[in-house]
């Protein structure tokens, strides 16, 4: 009976301290503000795509947590951007072409490793795949084309194609017009403008200011660029040019300066740009015969129509009583006698054949 009686004690002893304690720490509880814990579902990692061209097949490669689709289900074609369109170059793929050797593998089966060239027609033979036509394709849709023949016939399970260009034969850029040495050259991937007119020896004494591109994708829209080789405006005429381009440097304008003057001859216009003025000096001026009142431009307004003279006042011009003249290429400045004698007097052909007969001795056409 007592140990019931000292049993009881104790349990109401526990009870009451426990009771006592409760008490103390639920106000300090109660003051300190708690953020309610919210459990939230974290979204599932996305799936890692290897870098396709819109609308063709694309390997999918499935991410623990994605909860996607696996290799097995539909195919995806997502838009990827490549590291050219990051870098400002956008939208080039090299394409393959007739003639270009490329490699061919698949991804764990180290027996299928062929090296083909693509025949004239586009297409290569490959074991068990037969013939593929891959000309005009990317590397990327070639290994899909490729990938599909060996699934379609039972010889792999979605077998990983890898198709890489060795050699490249269609990609070259034709570098033409006034450079040293005019020619096609192997460049495979996207190059700077100067890089192209550089690997073909740089331009000649009478190369102009403008490059004509004609782009392989766009070969009837021709693109014309104005050459500077002076601080930013340089870097923004040195644009992208691509495998299947061709550069055509431009021929710098001659201007002629016949008549009384003491070296006459034809002067190569720099930057497209001369004046009356300036022809007038690098012909080192008049003799002391020369009639510069009487001095006359010659100029063909037109491939149908003929020569024109009009009479310049190079006299005020030398003098800042008139404004100096922009001539442009072709033009003639004829700087008459003043001795009185019609005999002579040169006429408006013999003028022209002086100066053609100039333009054929230097080399100008």
């Amino acid at each position: 009976m007592d140990y019931l009686i000292g049993s009881v004690a104790y349990v109401f002893r526990f009870s009451l301290a426990f009771l006592l304690i409760g008490a103390i720490v639920a106000p300090a509880q109660t003051n300190s503000p708690q953020t309610p814990v919210t459990l939230e579902r974290l979204p599932a990692l996305p799936n890692l795509i290897a870098p396709g061209q819109n609308g063709s097949a694309v390997h999918v490669l499935p991410t623990e947590g994605a909860g996607g689709e696996t290799s097995g289900g539909p195919v995806v074609s997502p838009t990827v951007l490549s590291p050219l369109a990051a870098s400002g170059d956008s939208g080039f793929e090299i394409l393959i072409g007739p003639g270009d050797v490329i490699e061919v593998s698949v991804y764990g089966a180290p027996d299928y490793n062929k090296t083909v060239r693509v025949g004239s027609t586009g297409e290569i033979t490959l074991p068990l795949a037969g013939t593929v036509k891959v000309g005009g394709l990317t590397p990327v849709q070639a290994e899909a084309l490729i990938g599909k023949r060996l699934s379609d016939g039972n010889f792999f399970n979605d077998p990983r194609v890898s198709v890489l260009e060795k050699e490249f034969v269609t990609q070259g850029i034709s570098v033409l017009g006034e450079v040293q040495k005019p020619g096609v050259y192997q460049m495979p991937g996207p190059r700077k403008l100067y890089d192209a007119i550089s690997t073909a020896g740089g331009t000649t004494p009478r190369a102009g200011n403008t490059v004509t591109l004609l782009h392989r994708s766009s070969s009837a829209r021709p693109e014309t660029v104005t050459l500077s080789y002076d601080g930013k405006p340089s870097s923004q005429s040195n644009i992208y040019v691509y495998p299947g381009d061709t550069v055509v440097v431009s021929k710098a304008g001659v201007v002629y300066v016949v008549g009384e003057v003491r070296l006459p001859g034809g002067f190569i216009m720099e930057n497209s740009h001369m004046t009356i003025l300036q022809a007038y000096s690098m012909a080192q001026g008049s003799s002391p015969n020369a009639s510069l009142d009487k001095t006359e431009l010659i100029r063909k307004e037109g491939p149908e129509s003929g020569p024109q003279a009009t009479i310049i006042p190079l006299k005020k011009i030398l003098t800042a009583k008139s404004p100096d003249i922009n001539l442009q290429p072709g033009d003639i400045i004829y700087v008459p006698t003043s001795i009185p004698k019609a005999a002579a007097r040169r006429t408006l052909e013999a003028i022209v054949q002086t100066a053609s007969g100039m333009a054929i001795y230097s080399g100008f056409h």
